[in-house]
């Protein structure tokens, strides 16, 4: 299980740090993605198998399909750690999730996440708000707290 928040920058080579908590759960190479919500979303190989079964069971001719499957596919990257727990982020994941220099690696369970750490702060300024209203949505889909 993937958690905790970590903040770390990325040098000018484009290289960031991997927490060793989160190393130990990913394995000696893993996929980024690009995410949701302007992150970018990283998965060990099995996670990133058991999703890639998923959206290739979707149906072709279902547009919303195609257009998910595309986005996500076409921005993934398997990558590795370097012997000191760096991984080379490629420029087109940085330029979507607008990483600089900054960054924070949050854990989310079957994931990790990746965001420029002023991007972190924002959402989570807006969203902190709405935990209560969430939880007690998902209390609805028998998700106790």
């Amino acid at each position: 299980m993937l958690m905790g928040e970590y903040q770390h920058t990325i040098d000018v080579k484009g290289r960031l740090f991997m927490p060793a908590k989160l190393r130990e759960t990913l394995g000696g190479s893993f996929i980024i993605s690009k995410g949701l919500d302007g992150c970018l979303f990283v998965y060990d190989k099995d996670e990133w198998h058991k999703l890639e079964l998923k959206l290739n069971a979707l149906p072709m001719t279902n547009k919303n399909a195609r257009t998910f499957s595309r986005f996500f596919f076409s921005g993934a990257a398997e990558v590795e750690c370097d012997k000191q727990g760096r991984v080379l982020l490629p420029a087109s994941l940085r330029t979507f999730a607008g990483l600089e220099k900054n960054a924070v690696i949050v854990g989310v369970g079957s994931r990790a996440e990746i965001w420029d750490a002023a991007r972190w702060q924002e959402y989570n300024a807006v969203n902190a708000e709405d935990a209560d209203a969430v939880a007690a949505q998902l209390a609805d889909m028998d998700i106790g707290i």
